[in-house]
């Protein structure tokens, strides 16, 4: 018996060194402290076919990301010029070149593993490199487009770049590892220890990649492997509140002799912390102990990503259950180009604010960073009474559906056709309210779930076209468009959200791109006017150095030509959208939100 236990042993022995002999000693996980605060990670590279397909995709919308790098380059010129070379330096790099020849020039592994973590709460990025040498080849071409060489350093036989950044108390440091390329933001003049873990010269007592912990979330969450982020704030916020970390700690220090040099006021004075910060910041994470993020679906057509924020039991428990009974939102069967419907049950908000009101006023904050938090909630403890008072203490949620917009330049407003319904558990009330503000609506007399009632002139006047008011059960549906009134009815009757449901959305590719040309439109409007009123200013230099008025007229047209960049690229995505849809809900571990895009093929 004790031969066949020892054999047993030893059998179960050697299946976990061969499970664990797969495991790359040098992957980037391998280098991650498993008690890192936070990290964002690929647990498994792309396949070939969604790899390409993606980098299709890059492709296409790669001349209008340029075409942004420039824009910003010329807006920044006259402020910070180094920094408008290094830019113009960079898109250089993609002349002539797709995104996969780009990272293939330069070193980087497309079919690589990357790892953003951090040590403490200092990030540290790791990305495999496929030729070290054209990755720094990349790196020098870089220094020199910036006009100054990085500071070099070495630790034994490490050698690194490092730029001090003496403002804000940190340090940058750039170095090849082996076949990594590893990049950190680090407190000023790091100690060895530190600048050793950070580079990998010395290996955390366990690491991530040990510890399994992402595997684990991707596995529990749905994620999949070709991304996945934590972030754990019960280990990040005792940290960051009580300045306990090296880089915080450093970034305070700096800004505290900033402030001492300005006002007189002793170091020391402005270092000070209190004990109470640590237990107080934890208590505070105990409320949301952590988020994470990850793709779900991720193809030539498909891209599924998944939120989660982990909540507190009594935080679960007061809306996990909850059914809020606003049309809409619940299946989108019927859903409109923009559909959008978020829940606000008042009610339910009320009673669980006063509670947290109630735990801070018997439990006030000590943490000189969190005694401002007891009079916020004093006066929101005092505030939420009101919220009973009808029709805002009736209100149960919104849903906003839009048929159609377009821009109207004689108004701040677009032009839209669509239906706004109020969910509500008093809707006769709700539209009394509203005649008493509007007396034009004195004489209209809708009933629940009857046909729609068309308002009168003085008030759709504002719209400039026919509008309609309807009520049900729950709600109040307003119309507003040619048609509108044949859809109030299904609108009225539309499936509601089901336990712990949130919110909903729906976004056509048409529209989003309609919405992106209406804002782009009025960015194009405020820029005209800026560009008007410029007009005539003279180019005479200014005697005490300031700008002139001519300095300020070139960057204005610099900002808008940014401004127009950045809405190319937004639409150049847009093109091949064919639908967003998103959803947010509450379950028994916390808050979730789900968005699914697809695109056209």
């Amino acid at each position: 018996m004790q031969s066949r236990t020892r054999f047993i042993a030893l059998c179960l022995a050697g299946a976990m060194l061969t499970a664990c002999a797969h495991k790359d000693k040098n992957a980037p996980l391998a280098f991650v402290p498993a008690d890192t605060p936070y990290v964002v990670a690929n647990l498994a590279v792309l396949d070939k076919d969604t790899r390409q397909a993606l980098l299709a995709q890059a492709d296409r919308q790669l001349p209008s990301q340029l075409a942004q790098m420039e824009a910003f380059a010329t807006r920044e010129q006259p402020r910070d010029p180094d920094a408008a070379r290094l830019v113009r330096a960079f898109a250089a790099e993609f002349k002539g070149k797709t995104i996969e020849g780009f990272a293939q020039a330069n070193g980087l592994d497309l079919k690589g593993h990357f790892a953003l973590y951090g040590e403490g709460m200092s990030p540290v990025l790791r990305v495999e490199l496929n030729d070290p040498k054209a990755f720094e080849g990349f790196v020098s071409r870089l220094e020199t487009a910036y006009g100054k060489k990085l500071d070099t350093a070495s630790i034994g036989t490490q050698s690194y770049r490092r730029e001090a950044l003496p403002a804000s108390g940190t340090e940058v440091i750039l170095a090849v590892v082996g076949r990594q390329m590893v990049a950190a933001i680090l407190p000023a003049d790091p100690g060895t220890p530190l600048l050793r873990q950070t580079l990998g010269l010395d290996r955390p007592a366990k690491s991530l990649q040990d510890d399994g912990r992402l595997a684990k979330l991707a596995s529990k969450k749905g994620y999949a492997k070709w991304l996945v982020g934590q972030l754990d704030l019960t280990r990040a916020l005792p940290l960051v509140i009580s300045g306990s970390d090296p880089l915080i700690a450093s970034i305070e220090k700096a800004h505290a002799s900033a402030e001492s040099a300005k006002t007189g006021e002793p170091l020391a004075n402005l270092l000070k912390s209190s004990p109470s910060c640590t237990p107080e910041a934890s208590r505070i994470a105990a409320r949301a102990p952590s988020m994470s993020f990850g793709y779900t679906r991720l193809d030539a057509t498909h891209q599924d990503a998944r939120f989660d924020l982990a909540l507190a039991d009594d935080i679960t428990k007061a809306f996990s259950g909850l059914a809020v009974e606003l049309p809409g939102l619940g299946s989108h069967g019927n859903a409109a180009p923009l559909d959008l419907s978020f829940a606000v049950p008042v009610a339910a908000l009320r009673t669980f604010w006063s509670a947290q009101a109630d735990a801070v006023a018997a439990k006030p904050f000590t943490c000189p960073m969190l005694v401002d938090l007891n009079d916020s909630f004093a006066k929101l403890g005092a505030a939420l009474p009101k919220t009973a008072i009808p029709p805002f203490g009736n209100l149960l949620g919104v849903r906003i559906a839009l048929d159609s917009l377009g821009n109207d330049k004689t108004s701040s407003l677009p032009n839209f056709t669509g239906r706004i319904v109020l969910g509500t558990s008093d809707p006769a009330g709700l539209f009394a309210t509203g005649q008493m503000m509007v007396p034009a609506l004195a004489t209209l007399k809708p009933a629940a779930n009857a046909a729609p009632v068309a308002l009168p002139q003085e008030v759709t006047g504002m719209f400039g076209q026919p509008a309609w008011v309807a009520t049900g059960d729950k709600a109040l549906a307003l119309g507003i468009g040619n048609g509108e009134n044949a859809k109030l009815t299904t609108a009225l009757h539309d499936a509601t959200g089901e336990p712990g449901q949130m919110a909903r959305m729906h976004l056509s590719g048409a529209m989003y791109l309609e919405w992106l040309k209406y804002l782009e439109a009025k960015a194009d409007s405020l820029a005209a006017a800026a560009a008007e009123m410029n007009v005539g200013k003279t180019a005479e230099p200014s005697l005490n150095g300031d700008s002139t008025p001519a300095d300020e007229a070139a960057q204005a047209a610099a900002d808008a030509a940014h401004s127009k960049a950045q809405f190319v690229a937004l639409e150049a995505q847009a093109q091949h959208v064919d639908s967003i849809d998103a959803e947010m809900h509450v379950d028994a571990d916390g808050l979730v939100v789900t968005s699914h895009t697809t695109l056209k093929q």
